[in-house]
């Protein structure tokens, strides 16, 4: 029986390889990187045109039936911290890491500092009440259960400012509250 890798490609794209060598494996992390840079160069890694529930529900039924959980990164285009955060998890050292584990969904959330929020109450839907800063990241469950606290969630205001080691030793040794 032939096995089947499968390459989580940011903005919710599956790719199945058969067989797959760790050269097509690098290939395609690469790949990923590089449409990442390209969302970020164009200014679109947080699309206000996509359905962010939508995405959110379909990425928990895509982790239901195994351990990966769901990570929710709620930023802007706008938000330096943000994108720096999302260039990081779209590189291949990251992604490397995180293709097994996470299934990653960005979600922009428009100004909530000026009161032009959007997608707020994806937040509340998993229990942070007020969005004061971006991006917030949330660790989810397969379940839809919060796994990071709240303050943790909300702490990622200086993601631009924190070591790539520090955010891959996040993810790397991530433990639910």
């Amino acid at each position: 029986m032939m096995s089947m890798w499968p390459i989580v490609l940011l903005w919710q794209t599956v790719v199945y390889i058969p067989e797959a060598t760790q050269a097509q494996k690098d290939a395609a992390v690469a790949a990923n990187a590089t449409e990442m840079a390209a969302r970020v160069k164009d200014g679109k890694v947080f699309d206000a045109a996509l359905d962010a529930k939508a995405d959110i529900d379909a990425a928990l039924l895509r982790i239901a039936p195994g351990a990966k959980k769901l990570v929710i990164v709620m930023g802007a285009n706008w938000c330096h911290d943000s994108t720096s955060l999302a260039v990081r998890m779209g590189s291949p050292r990251f992604q490397t890491l995180l293709r097994d584990r996470y299934e990653i969904v960005y979600v922009d959330v428009g100004v909530p500092q000026m009161g032009k929020g959007r997608n707020i109450d994806i937040a509340k839907r998993f229990g942070i009440k007020k969005m004061k800063n971006t991006p917030l990241i949330m660790v989810i469950s397969a379940q839809g259960r919060l796994l990071n606290s709240k303050k943790d969630a909300v702490s990622w205001r200086n993601a631009a400012s924190r070591s790539d080691d520090d955010v891959y030793r996040y993810f790397a040794e991530f433990t639910p509250v």
